[in-house]
């Protein structure tokens, strides 16, 4: 690392579990980041900051005036912008050490392959719809990639880690709901703040495990209730009712 690298990331390499090594492991880690709305925007400027050596953003959004009230790395001047390219800019200010690759489009089906994830270490779900969320887990099992999941609605958010073999989002919640059935933040409403402490959760688990440090939320759920200040750990496991894993065992 070069003098102002070791300037910069002081902090971190002041940590035992860190140190200059896990420094390193960051600053070659690769991460993508699908979403970059209330939970990805919290991600991305902390993985910048922390020194992630490559971020992609995966958005095909552009910025509305409702999205200033959690997502914090989008400004006013930034509104009709595309997301991808406003974060972009902010991202490349905090750290210009950092790679920033803007995918400007939404994940579908059919970009959903292994060829898109076979470039990065660890995905990050950044996502507010289920559908999406499904397709992230789906693609992330099968092809063995590592993810971190956060979701949020009204005053709550849970967050949790995959790792290959271990439970994911299916075991966790069954599987794929009517788009009826789960109303969405649009609907209902979100407390901004929510969203950045499952972002915040999420960016310590990519650090985490970029790092090789700690204990991560794999086979674990937690949750967080911000009118009562409620957390929990919740164990959780494979489950022998998950077809996805069950068709890969």
């Amino acid at each position: 690392m070069s003098d102002e690298e070791l300037r910069r990331y002081s902090r971190h390499i002041l940590l035992k579990e860190i140190g200059k090594e896990g420094q390193e492991r960051l600053s070659e880690g690769r991460v993508l980041l699908i979403g970059c709305g209330g939970l990805g925007t919290p991600v991305a400027m902390y993985l910048a900051a922390a020194g992630a050596g490559t971020i992609g953003l995966m958005d095909g959004d552009v910025v509305d005036e409702s999205n200033l009230q959690r997502q914090v790395i989008h400004f006013t001047g930034d509104v009709g912008k595309p997301k991808v390219t406003s974060a972009a800019e902010k991202l490349r200010a905090i750290n210009p050490n950092c790679r920033i690759i803007e995918i400007p489009e939404f994940l579908s089906a059919d970009s959903a392959s292994s060829s898109l994830l076979s470039d990065y270490d660890f995905v990050i779900d950044g996502t507010d719809r289920y559908h999406t969320k499904y397709l992230i887990n789906d693609i992330c099992v099968k092809n063995k990639k590592p993810f971190s999941h956060g979701g949020v609605l009204r005053y709550s958010g849970n967050a949790f880690t995959y790792l290959p073999g271990h439970a994911c989002y299916r075991c966790i919640f069954g599987d794929e709901p009517s788009q009826n059935d789960i109303p969405t933040s649009s609907q209902v409403g979100i407390l901004g703040t929510v969203a950045g402490m499952i972002g915040i959760i999420q960016a310590t688990e990519t650090i985490k495990y970029l790092t090789k440090t700690g204990e991560l939320l794999t086979d674990a759920l937690l949750t967080i209730d911000a009118m009562t200040w409620e957390t929990h750990r919740i164990s959780v496991s494979p489950s022998p009712s998950c077809r996805l894993c069950q068709s890969l065992s």
